[in-house]
């Protein structure tokens, strides 16, 4: 055993011990210091009773310094708000009221937010759910099946800007899901007011007379770098929703019968380049066109939805963020950003990640039933994907043929945030049985793949959780062929005020497949560690510190050591809204002939690298953040027949978001990728940059303009990689006049340049690429249009 791994173990050990051992002294401390909060010490959670109003509320009423005469003073009060960051428990450095109240058709809530400063207030006009913690924000928790898993959530800035999301304790914030609701805000002299009205159409909850509910109010100030909770969200215990507050009061609500029906249309025009046989290229073209669809929705029993789409328009209004995905041995993650998958997400959520819906190209008609029946929640997917025929040459055996998609889970709630599942997809190729034909060299097309498992999630105290998974899956190829494989997951985790510990382990045989999940390799054995401790001093300079070590180990069913690193790190939390982290690390991989032919036997690369990353958004008008790595790395694209040598690195990233004034904002991404050979001299391997640039001016809450400038280049040695230099230039316009979501007109446009040879095209004879010359190889313009009916 490496001493290294040997002195990773024995740190996390000791982490551990400290953990069990050290609790009782922590909590000691905190008592005496009086920095315990009540949460912590008792676990009867607070109980917040909500009226049933005479009338409307209205923002107007909560201007003054008392809110004025008659409905507003109806509404009860909620206040003494309590810190999470930065000095856990302490009382809120800034003074919050929330008056809430309920009629028969909606949820209403009022934040008072008072400031010492309110010159430092950040209340943008910005497009809809581009708030954030750099925002002066209020935001509303509804957990309501009080089941402390999954709570609706509510965020406004002090302009009313809206941000809706779903909060489950496992993934946190997902902003997929939508709905209408209303909102206002405005700035005081004294800070400022937030208002929240929430259909209960637009919530789902069970069908009883007297409805319990689990609650929690936040506010977080930026110039302050307050965050802070009614009641008390203690960091020093694991989760959010297992310490909300509970809800009562609301009586004789429901949802009401909510039938959606979500049409759209678009027509436009386009030029593209149709690479689908990369041997005989062409520019396709449009000049104009239209194309409709339906999406829609039905609620059952008041918590099931019930999701419908019929040839639904899934171009992205927005763009992916980019990724580095040059010298990557595997492929790079990409969120999916299509309401129709987003949305109900979690109900499909394991472990291992399983529902990774861009496998799904180019869907036809597709169904979806989520929601909660009692303890139990479900998710099922069914869908007909295009996809596959489409994006293959006319002559293909494939054209026009399609995948089409099945997805299930169910989950039974345990005790205290625990659960069990279990989770099957089917992917089913409408290619006929054994038709060889859809082979090609060692590839050959998956007629049917099957993955099936079973899941858990334990929560043992505020501190602990563990959660495992065991998935198989079998595949059936055209050829014949059939594969079968199984995959075990299981990860731990501790978690308290000081001490972050985790564990993970897999377990993959070689023939594991899935098609409907995230997956980079089969046949191997991970082990990977992390743990920090961190040190809070909670002055008026600094917050936090402290040291953090990472280690992996991978292997193959044969025993080779595959992976193996160590990594040393400490970080810094200051008080202005800043967070610097330092690393060092140590690697080794091995790479096999399996792998690279170009390898005549297994051959080992040690390397080490350094890196730093910046965080920081004190400043009211620019907020950055950004990464710097210097590594010894591999060169996986060397050219000809050469096998991969060692490299030297240098790759970083810096995001920066310009307010210049209020309505607009600049959004601003450089990602840097070098690679040189350790020769000397040394010489040149490759060197590619991405800028963009994102502009958005928000003329109003419903009127947007938004323009995205993006540059790739891809500059390399032909000596030292067979990659091709590449030079790609992007241009994005979109005007967006957003009712409320489902409800909207865009007018959009885009033109991509890119170096290839022109001549080469118009004779069909491929892609080859030119030094400076660039052609347009795709245009569009589109307009669209959707409107929500809602029964």
């Amino acid at each position: 055993m490496p001493s290294r791994y040997l002195t990773a173990r024995l740190f996390f050990v000791g982490l551990l011990v400290t953990a069990v051992t050290g609790v009782h002294a922590v909590v000691s401390d905190d008592v005496r210091s009086g920095n315990l909060h009540s949460n912590e010490t008792s676990s009867a959670a607070a109980v917040v009773t909500i009226p049933k109003l005479s009338e409307i509320p209205k923002l107007e009423d909560f201007l003054t310094m008392e809110p004025a005469p008659g409905v507003a003073q109806q509404m009860t009060k909620v206040e003494n708000f309590i810190q999470r960051d930065p000095k856990d428990g302490a009382p809120a450095q800034e003074r919050t009221e929330v008056y809430i109240g309920y009629d028969a058709k909606n949820f209403y809530a009022v934040f008072v937010c008072f400031d010492k400063e309110p010159g430092k207030i950040r209340a943008r006009m910005t497009r809809r759910e581009d708030i954030g913690p750099e925002h002066d924000e209020v935001q509303l928790y509804l957990d309501t099946f009080n089941d402390k898993r999954r709570s609706y959530g509510f965020m406004i800035n002090p302009l009313g800007v809206q941000y809706d999301y779903i909060w489950t304790e496992d993934n946190g914030y997902d902003s997929s899901w939508d709905t209408v609701w209303d909102s206002s805000g405005k700035v005081t002299n004294e800070g400022y007011v937030a208002m929240m009205s929430i259909p209960f159409r637009s919530l789902r909850f069970p069908n009883v007379e007297q409805q319990t509910w689990g609650i929690l109010f936040q506010r977080v100030v930026p110039h302050d770098n307050d965050n802070s909770f009614y009641p008390h969200v203690s960091s020093s215990i694991q989760g959010r929703l297992n310490q909300e507050a509970q809800l009562k009061g609301l009586a004789g609500i429901n949802p009401g019968r909510n039938f959606q029906l979500n049409p759209y249309g678009v027509t436009g025009a386009f030029r593209a380049l149709d690479q689908r046989d990369p041997n005989h290229p062409f520019i396709a073209g449009n000049h104009l066109g239209g194309t409709a669809g339906l999406d829609g929705k039905l609620i059952i029993h008041d918590s099931l939805v019930l999701d419908f789409t019929v040839n639904p328009d899934f171009r992205q209004l927005e763009s992916d963020q980019p990724q580095n995905t040059v010298n990557q041995r595997f492929e790079v993650f990409f969120p999916e950003k299509r309401p129709f998958f987003q949305e109900g997400a979690s109900f499909f959520s394991t472990p291992v990640n399983l529902y990774f819906t861009r496998r799904i190209e180019a869907p036809f008609a597709g169904l979806k039933l989520t929601g909660k029946l009692g303890p139990y929640g479900i998710g099922v997917l069914a869908i007909d994907d295009r996809g596959p025929g489409r994006s293959v040459p006319d002559g293909d055996p494939l054209r026009r043929k399609r995948a089409y998609f099945t997805v299930g889970r169910l989950t039974r709630d345990l005790w205290k945030q625990s659960q069990v599942g279990v989770f099957y997809s089917d992917r089913e190729m409408s290619a006929v049985s054994a038709d060889r034909s859809l082979c090609q060299s060692n590839a050959c097309i998956t007629n049917s793949n099957r993955v099936g498992g079973a899941d858990f999630t334990f929560h043992f105290g505020n501190h602990i959780q563990t959660l495992g998974q065991v998935i198989t899956s079998t595949n059936d190829q055209a050829d014949g062929k059939h594969l079968a494989g199984v995959m075990y997951h299981w990860y731990a985790s501790y978690n308290s005020r000081h001490i972050f510990y985790d564990v993970r382990l897999d377990d993959v045989t070689s023939n594991f497949v899935t098609l409907t999940g995230f997956f980079q390799r089969p046949d191997i054995r991970h082990e990977s560690q992390f743990g920090s401790y961190t040190f809070r001093p909670e002055g008026k300079i600094l917050t936090s510190y402290g040291p953090e070590l990472f280690h992996r180990a991978e292997w193959d069913h044969h025993g080779t050591l595959l992976n193996y690193d160590y990594e040393p790190g400490f970080f810094v939390n200051l008080k202005a809204n800043t967070s610097f982290t330092f690393w060092h690390g140590y690697s080794r991989e091995t790479l096999r002939p399996a792998d690279f032919s170009s390898l005549a036997r297994n051959t080992n690369f040690v390397e080490d690298y350094t890196g730093f990353s910046l965080n920081n958004s004190y400043l009211k008008l620019v907020t950055f953040n950004g990464s710097l790595n210097w590594n010894k790395v591999i060169n996986f694209s060397p050219p000809g027949s050469l096998p991969p040598f060692r490299a030297n690195e240098v790759n970083g990233n810096l995001t920066a978001t310009i307010h210049p004034w209020n309505p607009l904002s600049i959004d601003n991404n450089y990602i840097l990728e070098r690679l040189t050979t350790r020769t000397t001299p040394e010489q040149g391997i490759l060197t590619a940059h991405i800028i963009r640039s994102k502009w958005n001016y928000q003329y109003n809450p419903r009127l947007s303009f938004r323009a995205i400038f993006q540059y790739d280049s891809l500059l390399r040695n032909p000596l030292n990689t067979s990659l091709d230099q590449t030079k790609n230039f992007n241009t994005d316009f979109l005007v967006t006049y957003l009712v409320h979501p489902g409800t909207a007109f865009y007018v959009g446009y885009n033109s991509n340049l890119e170096n290839l040879d022109p001549f080469a095209i118009s004779n069909h004879t491929g892609l080859l690429r030119t030094n400076r010359s660039y052609i347009n190889d795709g245009r569009t313009v589109f307009a669209k249009i959707s409107y929500l009916f809602r029964f």
